[in-house]
């Protein structure tokens, strides 16, 4: 029996370098992942490539997927907003491939709420001077938003309590290695291996 994919739910602070490590762990030759595109409204960033790191869309688009009930979650953070979009995760998982959002701490909430048996892993920051370094380094930032990124960042750590995992990032392979392990360790869970076994049980009456 194909045993259904994880939903990995990959999220933490603005800043924090959930990017970074997506990219390194996808880069991997061992990865079997599938990463869900997540669609937005704000600007790309410079390298950013449309339909790769995200779908950009403008807001008018945006709030006509909120009506059509076509995303998973969504969230709205300093202005722009943050989706995912329902039917490829769904048909991915069915097809036995684990699933991996990166997203805001806002729509873990929601996904937590859809999903509860979803995989949720929280990126960490080493310190908050570290993770203030990180934000001022992308030089993208005006000192407005540096500070509203940083208490908003204060806030999403206090939600660290909605995860199952926590991950520091520290250094980028030792975070990806860490996730890695974690979900080779949950797709050996007791509940998990006991509903499949329990189906095919039930097939044989």
């Amino acid at each position: 029996m194909k045993e259904k994919g994880l939903l990995i739910v990959l999220s933490g602070p603005s800043g924090v370098g959930k990017g970074t490590v997506r990219k390194a762990l996808f880069e991997q030759e061992n990865t079997q992942f599938e990463y869900s595109i997540s669609i937005t409204t704000r600007p790309p960033r410079e390298g950013e490539v449309d339909g790769v790191d995200y779908f950009f869309k403008t807001r008018e688009e945006f709030e006509r997927l909120i009506k059509e009930g076509k995303l998973l979650e969504y969230a709205e953070y300093v202005g722009n907003y943050y989706g995912t979009p329902v039917d490829y995760v769904k048909e991915t998982m069915d097809a036995g491939k684990d699933v991996v959002l990166e997203i805001e701490v806002q729509g873990a909430k929601q996904v937590r709420e859809k999903f509860p048996d979803g995989l949720f892993i929280f990126l960490a920051p080493p310190s908050l001077e570290e993770l203030k370094n990180r934000i001022v380094s992308r030089g993208t930032e005006t000192e407005e938003l540096i500070i509203n990124r940083l208490e908003e960042a204060k806030k999403e750590i206090e939600m660290m309590d909605l995860y199952d995992y926590v991950v520091v990032n520290d250094q980028v392979e030792l975070a990806c290695e860490r996730i890695k392990a974690i979900v080779k360790a949950e797709h050996c869970r007791r509940e998990r291996v006991a509903k499949m076994y329990k189906k095919m049980l039930e097939g044989e009456k």
